[in-house]
């Protein structure tokens, strides 16, 4: 199992012990990426990079994690191959965003 899948089986196990999948429909799980998006954002906010990071490191890698926990979960909910829908983006930004 690749370490993504393991991700998306941690996430949904810690989801399923708490009979929270009935909230995380792919509507409700698209808003709180959103919002945890934006709660990142706040801990740059009228700070410089290295200013945020100094002062927000710990709550700055929380909340990236709760972006991605609730992306895992929207594949996973949407059936969708995380590497797959990677790659294919990868390509596709390839072709727009050519390196020379």
């Amino acid at each position: 199992m690749s370490d993504i899948n393991h991700l998306i089986e941690e996430i949904n196990q810690f989801r399923d012990k708490r009979d929270w999948r009935q909230y995380h429909n792919p509507k409700d799980l698209a808003i709180s990426l959103s919002i945890e998006a934006a709660e990142l954002l706040e801990d740059f906010q009228w700070k410089t990079s290295a200013q945020a990071l100094e002062a927000n490191g710990e709550n700055i890698q929380e909340e990236i994690a709760d972006v991605l926990i609730y992306a895992l979960m929207l594949c996973s909910d949407l059936d969708l191959d995380v590497k797959d829908i990677i790659e294919r983006k990868l390509a596709k930004n390839a072709v727009k965003y050519p390196a020379d």
